[in-house]
């Protein structure tokens, strides 16, 4: 942005560094995680609640540390608790 004197909305997209922050988009990615990982789902509702650092992290790889994290939180807290 100082060297290139471009503004930083368009670095941000320039370089595909904006956040996702959509629910929906997030809500798939946790689904998927969960589906496939139903062994872990159950040691977390047994008590392991140290796995959900696991489950944040795997949403984090994948989309690529771009997920929201409130948004990760809120929306796993809600699959993991029913």
């Amino acid at each position: 942005m100082f060297e290139t004197g471009k503004p930083a909305s368009l670095i941000i997209e320039e370089q595909d560094l904006k956040q996702i922050t959509d629910r929906g988009q997030i809500s798939g990615v946790i689904d998927t995680i969960v589906n496939n990982n139903q062994d872990k789902v159950q040691e977390y509702k047994s008590g392991k609640t140290k796995l959900y650092g696991f489950f944040v992290g795997e949403v984090m790889k994948l989309t690529k540390g771009k997920a929201s994290p409130d948004v990760v939180n809120s929306i796993l807290s809600e699959r993991l608790s029913n």
